[in-house]
């Protein structure tokens, strides 16, 4: 496998993770920093004018859906939890 270049290890640099070790918390932690990721690169798009405030906040909903359906999947949050 081809290794990324240095701009992009730098520009798509993953933290490590330092909380309470579980399988489920590193995997949502890999969720979510991937989420923080693409939200930054809308962002960056909107303020370019490549995309409209609209779309932009359509895209970061479905980013938003996705990472709480993976709180869900991994038991991290209660199903019935309304936040």
């Amino acid at each position: 496998m081809e290794q990324p270049s240095d701009s992009y290890s730098f520009s798509y640099r993953k933290k490590p993770y330092h909380g309470h070790f579980t399988p489920q918390n590193l995997v949502f932690n890999a969720n979510l920093q991937d989420f923080s990721q693409r939200v930054g690169q809308i962002s960056n798009l909107q303020s370019k004018g490549k995309l409209s405030a609209q779309e932009a906040y359509e895209l970061i909903e479905v980013l938003w859906k996705q990472l709480e359906g993976s709180c869900y999947a991994l038991g991290i949050l209660p199903e019935d939890e309304n936040n």
